[in-house]
């Protein structure tokens, strides 16, 4: 099937790496598709030489920046602004049709009957399920669509600041207009706890096909214990909560990849040390960001419980997953 193929991004070499993992599972999974990366000028040319063994495809482009500092500020990752870049994968017309996947998914089985969905189709997100998660979503490359979606990130944005808000006023009907184009959420299953319905995760987890690691903390922030196979730590925030068994399959498959990227000259510690942070760094240095904002204030158990019934709870702060704990620990006891 040389005419699909599925299509990733980096916009730099730790998600360059992840884009390593990815492919790798694919290709462990025996796809029939072809696979391609787009990567932009800030990943080095190391990690493109190994990305060059894995995918068929590995194609440079411009960097594409929503700017958009208030919108991402909301949802607190001012680092996705850099997102839109992933609106180049409707150029790819030498194909008839694609999935796209983050970088940061993983795959768990063949998942080529993908190919029989029609554009767009995607997988509820856990957040807000009347839209899509653009972690993984079946398209037709067009450059008409391509246009467009470029003239209308200029002209109306994205209501959070990244491509999920533009995607999903762009195709403002995949809510109600046909079922067939929702995938189920084995497709891109949430790898953090806090999004899952716990009952429906113990049932329907281990059918499992595809894994998201959502937020800012990814398996490559985490610690990895090869002769155990056991995830140690984690190197940043550890308030999120995550399945670590889907870390730890990431992990292996990563190991499975070091002697590659060792013959290439690439780090075998993954975890971003220095060096690699200040890659990052400027790799975001045009992102106009704004200040953080001041503490929020105090507000009512009225106020609070108003923000809960609207889907607004305070997951970072007051209504985290470690104060709720506390909260029900001291009713049990």
């Amino acid at each position: 099937m040389t005419d699909q193929a599925f299509v990733t991004l980096a916009t730099n070499d730790l998600y360059g790496k992840g884009a390593l993992v990815l492919g790798t599972s694919l290709r462990n999974h025996k796809t029939t598709r072809k696979l391609v990366i787009l990567l932009t000028p800030q990943v080095s040319n190391n990690i493109r030489s190994v990305l060059e063994r894995v995918f068929d495809e590995v194609i440079l482009v411009d960097v594409l920046d929503s700017k958009d500092s208030a919108h991402l500020a909301m949802i607190k990752r001012p680092e996705l602004g850099v997102t839109f870049t992933k609106l180049h994968c409707w150029a790819l017309t030498q194909y008839s049709k694609c999935i796209f996947m983050d970088a940061d998914t993983l795959v768990l089985c063949n998942i080529d009957e993908l190919f029989d969905r029609e554009e767009l189709s995607a997988a509820p997100d856990p957040g807000w399920p009347d839209c899509f998660n653009t972690g993984v979503f079946v398209y037709r490359p067009s450059i008409e669509t391509y246009n467009e979606l470029l003239r209308f990130s200029t002209e109306k944005g994205s209501f959070d600041g990244g491509d999920q808000g533009l995607l999903n006023s762009f195709f403002s009907n995949w809510a109600t207009a046909d079922i067939n184009k929702h995938l189920p959420f084995i497709y891109n299953l949430s790898s953090v706890a806090i999004y899952s319905y716990l009952p429906a995760f113990k049932q329907y987890g281990p059918d499992a096909k595809v894994v998201h690691f959502l937020g800012n903390i990814k398996p490559w922030n985490y610690s990895y214990d090869s002769k155990t196979k056991c995830v140690t730590s984690a190197v940043h925030d550890s308030s999120s909560i995550v399945h670590t068994e889907f870390v730890s399959m990431w992990w292996d498959t990563f190991t499975s990849i070091q002697p590659m990227l060792t013959e290439y000259g690439v780090s075998k510690n993954i975890s971003p040390d220095k060096q690699e942070e200040e890659k990052l760094s400027e790799a975001i240095s045009h992102l106009s960001v704004s200040p953080p904002p001041p503490p929020a204030p105090m507000i009512s158990s009225e106020e609070r419980r108003k923000n809960w019934e609207q889907g607004q709870a305070d997951f970072m702060g007051v209504d985290s997953f470690q104060n709720i704990q506390k909260k029900l620990d001291t009713y049990l006891n």
